[in-house]
């Protein structure tokens, strides 16, 4: 009896799109490993994803809010609504689910304590620190008792180039980039709202018009947007590219730009980002002074790693939460 495998396989070659990347055709993995009889490598990759430690730690990450309550959305909830939102337009275009599942489950896992604060403080102190060059390292080597996930190299170019200027090789890579950048600009007004940091009508007309005055609409404007103006333009032979009209690339960077003046470099946010530097740049220097005071974990990759390098894989892969109790634990004085 043929292999579930081969059967997902099969039917992923008589129903995707031509320009999808099927599973079978994946470059396959740093280090050969026997086929999964039920699932294909893009679908193991996903379930690796998820049970690793780096993914439940994203759920006490911050996305942008460092003093949030229960509502607000974590690292973790940023990435299963990327996950959900490029799954339905994958799924409208004929592009493989599974890699986009596992690449946008995937892409964060690297992000610091603190959000983008800790990823910008860590980057100052070593010179070179990028989350989505550590998400690499977290999957290439850190997880796995720091063997690794050994993934396919397409979910790994997908992860590694879902920010900066290099874009993804596949088109699953790249509509995960362009998701990942619309979902984390509509839910920040979303969650900023209910901060107190926006109100409704602080967000410029502009905006309300082309993209809806809900959090819901406006993803349904983009999400339809993209289906339509990428299914149009392969159809006519374009470059293959997820595309968005001309209208909606300008309203994201518009957006963009209203929520870093407002957001992100507002005064609450740059208020909290003081804390949190402070945090981070002192648990550093201290675990470079006290090595053997890091978790058993860290401590072990001394014998592998410079300091340097072991201390930012510390401090990286810590939850906001935690990283607050490490603080306390040596620098705030006990009532016992």
């Amino acid at each position: 009896m043929e292999n579930l495998r081969n059967q997902t396989e099969k039917m992923e070659g008589e129903y995707l799109s031509e320009y999808a990347q099927l599973s079978v055709n994946s470059k396959g993995r740093k280090l050969q490993e026997e086929e999964c009889e039920i699932r294909t490598a893009y679908q193991r990759d996903r379930d690796r994803i998820i049970h690793s430690k780096s993914f439940r730690a994203l759920k006490e990450k911050t996305q942008v809010f460092i003093v949030k309550d229960d509502f607000f959305r974590t690292r973790l909830s940023h990435t299963l609504e990327v996950s959900q939102i490029a799954r339905t337009i994958a799924r409208a275009l004929r592009l493989n689910e599974d890699l986009v599942e596992a690449v946008a489950l995937g892409h964060d896992l690297g992000h610091t304590c603190f959000g983008h604060s800790g990823e910008e403080v860590l980057h100052n102190i070593t010179g070179d620190f990028k989350h989505n060059h550590q998400s690499l390292r977290v999957i290439d080597i850190l997880e796995g008792d720091d063997r690794g996930l050994n993934l396919t190299y397409e979910v790994r170019d997908g992860i590694l180039n879902h920010t900066g200027k290099v874009s993804p090789v596949t088109l699953e890579g790249k509509l995960v980039k362009l998701i990942d950048t619309i979902t984390y600009l509509c839910h920040d007004i979303q969650d900023s709202i209910s901060a107190g940091i926006l109100k409704e009508t602080d967000i410029p007309h502009s905006f309300i018009r082309i993209l809806g005055d809900t959090h819901s609409k406006r993803i349904n404007t983009f999400v339809k947007d993209i289906i339509y103006e990428t299914s149009e333009a392969l159809q006519n032979g374009k470059p293959i590219e997820i595309y968005q009209s001309q209208q909606l690339k300008e309203a994201t960077l518009n957006l963009r730009e209203f929520m870093f003046k407002n957001v992100y470099n507002g005064e609450i946010c740059l208020r909290e980002k003081e804390k949190a530097t402070f945090i981070v740049r002192t648990l550093f220097d201290y675990f470079s002074s006290n090595p053997n005071e890091m978790p058993l974990e860290y401590i072990k990759r001394l014998s592998v790693d410079d300091l340097k390098r072991v201390v930012t894989d510390c401090i990286a892969g810590a939850t906001d939460a935690y990283a607050i109790r490490l603080f306390q634990s040596k620098f705030v004085p006990s009532p016992k």
